[in-house]
């Protein structure tokens, strides 16, 4: 009798604290650590963990919901073998996230089809799985947005939108060029980020030439002030994995050229 009363004090406790999910799965945890002969002290540590992972689980999907990432991209997914010169090292060393934690921000540069969106989604979610609010927008889309905001008298609700997360990955900067009156709205935003939070942005062209990217060598020169002073840069080289699998399936010809041979060789 004193056990079902205990037992009921514990489920009205659990209930209390809104613990359902560990309610509705006590005496699987119970016949668990009875089973692996644990004490009171470590059944209690038990439950508790099985709490923890549940509320990290939830944690982890929702900043994963929140980053509005494209698509889902690991680093265990991504091969090294066909871009050899970053070296499993320095992809270690990214993804222990010392630099987002320095509020440092990170450049990928590279050119077309090298890895680097698929870097930039994959380190992103780690930084959310490490607790870090995160957002993910192209350069295309966060420039069209600054300029909409703009137009409407509401920079400043965009550009606190953009300041809110720990990092802010900016993808493919260079494929679309920027109007120089945008090109200074997306300065303002590097600016308040400056020291503040971390940017992670990538490109397929070298700074020397962000300034035809950014249609203005002075903002793009201010723009590289800022966001480079703090910064790790990797560049990738090599080729398209894109262009590399339509070479092997006989698209492309040896130069790189569509094979319009009529043979596919």
């Amino acid at each position: 009798m004193q056990r079902d009363l205990s037992r009921a004090a514990l489920e009205g406790h659990l209930a209390r604290l809104k613990l359902k999910r560990l309610a509705d799965s006590l005496d699987t945890i119970l016949d668990e650590a009875q089973r692996a002969g644990m004490s009171p002290m470590e059944t209690l540590a038990h439950a508790l963990g099985f709490e923890v992972e549940r509320r990290e689980a939830k944690r982890v999907d929702l900043g994963l919901k929140i980053a509005h990432f494209p698509c889902v991209c690991t680093l265990e997914q991504f091969d090294l073998t066909c871009q050899p010169g970053i070296g499993e090292g320095r992809l270690r060393e990214l993804a222990r996230l010392e630099w987002l934690g320095a509020k440092r921000n990170l450049l990928l540069q590279g050119p077309p089809g090298v890895g680097k969106t698929h870097l930039a989604i994959a380190l992103g979610r780690e930084a959310v799985k490490a607790g870090y609010s995160t957002s993910f927008v192209t350069a295309g889309n966060l420039m069209r947005q600054l300029e909409e905001a703009e137009a409407a008298g509401r920079l400043e609700q965009k550009l606190v939108q953009y300041l809110k997360p720990k990092l802010l990955v900016i993808d493919e900067l260079g494929y679309i060029p920027v109007k120089p009156a945008t090109a200074n709205l997306f300065f303002n935003l590097v600016a308040a980020r400056y020291e503040t939070g971390s940017i992670m942005l990538t490109t397929n062209r070298p700074a020397g030439e962000w300034g035809i990217i950014l249609g203005d060598v002075i903002v793009a020169a201010a723009v590289l002030d800022r966001f480079l002073h703090h910064c790790d840069v990797l560049t990738i080289r090599g080729e398209s994995y894109r262009l590399r699998e339509a070479r092997r399936e006989g698209v492309l010809g040896v130069a790189g050229t569509p094979d319009d041979s009529g043979t596919g060789t």
